[in-house]
């Protein structure tokens, strides 16, 4: 089995304009049309059990209307996470009536949400997080539609993990887009889960990668493609023709994943 921790898709109705959006401001290619539909073709293409789509809140009043299209997409193999935007100041009712909806996580994104993860403002929504035993999955390292941007930089998230020790922290792209060297140096063996996403085609090297993954906590690594963005079936042959032990690729596969979300309760 396969769990895609990492995948994004839009409304039928929002997702051209999302995708030529979205596509743009990164000069990337999606390699399915952004709607839930053809995310599960792709699904059914690279043999991808269940994805977690990350959605993400880029103003206040998208929170709402999440958490709505979370409930309405959820199945079988369709996991959405919810976003809250860090303008929203009274944030406990939310984060409890999305754990009240057995929605399993939250999604943040520093740039697209214009917040630094280790700015003290952001810690009453943590607290409220970890309080409820939500997980959150933060963007982080580089943004390739954001050059030069810092506010994902791993030490801020290294930050948080320290001061909200409970906290079920998921840092996207193997720790830190582009930060690869970082990762390996000050945050591979911490006590944060790794989604693989969107890593594959631009790490330098695939030993890096085995480095980082060798450092870290084997129980901690979770398969992911960031998808539409990426190719579903290229990343999960790249895990499969991978030289790791094959106790440790189940667990990539999907093994860390039904872990992870079976302890939201």
């Amino acid at each position: 089995m396969l769990i895609d921790f990492h995948a994004h898709a839009f409304p039928d109705n929002i997702a051209p304009h999302a995708i030529r959006a979205l596509s743009k401001n990164g000069a990337i290619p999606c390699f399915h049309d952004g709607t839930i539909s053809g995310l599960l073709c792709s699904m059914d293409e690279a043999e991808i059990e269940k994805s977690v789509i990350l959605n993400v809140a880029t103003k206040p009043s998208q929170t709402e209307n999440i958490i709505k299209w979370c409930l309405k997409i959820r199945s079988g193999r369709i996991i959405p996470f919810a976003s809250v935007h860090p303008e929203i100041r009274e944030t406990k009712n939310i984060i409890k009536r999305i754990k009240g909806e057995g929605i399993k996580g939250i999604k943040l994104h520093p740039m697209y949400q214009d917040f630094e993860p280790d700015d003290e403002k952001m810690f009453p929504l943590y607290e409220q997080i970890s309080d409820e035993g939500l997980i959150v999955v933060f963007h982080s390292g580089d943004d390739i539609a954001f050059p030069d941007d810092r506010r994902a930089e791993i030490g801020r998230i290294i930050k948080v993990r320290e001061k909200f020790p409970a906290l079920k922290i998921v840092a996207a792209h193997t720790g830190g887009w582009m930060r690869w060297e970082e990762v390996l140096e000050k945050m591979a063996g911490r006590n944060i889960y790794f989604d693989i996403s969107m890593t594959s085609g631009y790490i330098k090297s695939h030993e890096l990668f085995k480095d980082i993954i060798k450092k870290h906590d084997g129980d901690k690594l979770l398969f992911g493609t960031d998808a539409p963005w990426a190719d579903q079936k290229k990343e999960s042959d790249f895990l499969k023709g991978l030289e790791i032990d094959n106790k440790l690729r189940e667990k990539i596969y999907h093994l860390n994943a039904e872990g992870l979300l079976d302890s939201v309760r």
